[in-house]
């Protein structure tokens, strides 16, 4: 299972999902109509560490999804 969390105003609580990369992840999560226009826009971390591309995913691992955020 991997657990993704949701930071910022998105205002989601974790969950576990199995899969098994970002890409299948990414179709689960676009199944929920209220993070689909999170998802277009947010940054992806795996364990801590930013990813722009299609990773494998391993048993307990963390996806955190990061809305962009406005600072003045």
């Amino acid at each position: 299972m991997v657990i993704v969390e949701f930071l910022g105003p998105i205002n989601k609580d974790k969950i576990e999902v199995e899969v098994k990369n970002l890409e299948e992840l990414k179709e689960v999560l676009n199944k929920d109509e209220k993070l689909r226009p999170w998802l277009k826009t947010s940054a992806v971390a795996v364990n801590d560490k930013i990813v722009t591309k299609n990773v494998e995913l391993k048993n307990g691992d963390k996806v955190s999804i990061l809305p962009p955020v406005c600072g003045g």
